[in-house]
């Protein structure tokens, strides 16, 4: 089994409008876990860039204008792991995207990302049933949920007994960590 742990730091809430600045991910193969990848991404020419989005991340536009990937490059580099672990053209050779409220949020920005580099085969790589971390963990903590702060990352790894380092909080890597810790846990 072919897992892809994700999760996108962006420039706003649309995926139509705003951009991936940052890209972490995990690759794991049959309970292995293979590489890990971190990508400081350019916003593509044009893309609106909501300074609160950028807040909740600790970047500046300043930062993120030089971050070292453009759009295509970053996208190049993802087809290329992507390609390398997965034969695009075998129909039951594919990803399991895994991460944290993603089916409502960070699918739609990795999708985007393949429209947006005029790439219309994001299904070759990845099965269209994503598995939502979010969504497991709310099962798990039907009866607990009530008592916990919020539903958020922070508080869900913690209601699973995992440290969390709160000034990590946000950046895409260390929150594909969490996830990943959540999801063995479930």
């Amino acid at each position: 089994m072919k897992l892809f742990y994700f999760d996108v730091e962006t420039t706003g809430l649309s995926a139509s409008k705003h951009a991936i600045h940052q890209l972490s991910f995990i690759i794991e193969v049959d309970g292995e876990e293979k590489k890990r990848y971190n990508y400081n991404i350019r916003p593509f020419e044009g893309a609106e860039i909501n300074e609160d989005a950028l807040k909740i991340s600790n970047v500046t536009k300043e930062q993120i204008n030089n971050n070292e990937l453009s759009y295509k490059e970053a996208f190049n580099k993802l087809k290329t792991v992507l390609s390398y672990y997965v034969d695009k053209f075998n129909k039951k050779d594919k990803f399991f995207l895994v991460g944290y409220n993603n089916a409502s949020f960070d699918n739609h920005f990795l999708r985007a990302l393949f429209l947006q580099n005029g790439d219309n085969y994001f299904g070759s790589f990845f099965w269209s049933s994503a598995i939502d971390v979010f969504i497991l963990a709310s099962f798990a903590r039907m009866k607990e949920r009530s008592e916990m702060p919020s539903f958020k990352l922070k508080d869900t790894a913690i209601s699973f007994g995992i440290e969390v380092e709160e000034s990590r909080l946000h950046d895409a890597i260390y929150d594909v960590e969490l996830t990943r810790e959540i999801f063995k846990k479930l």
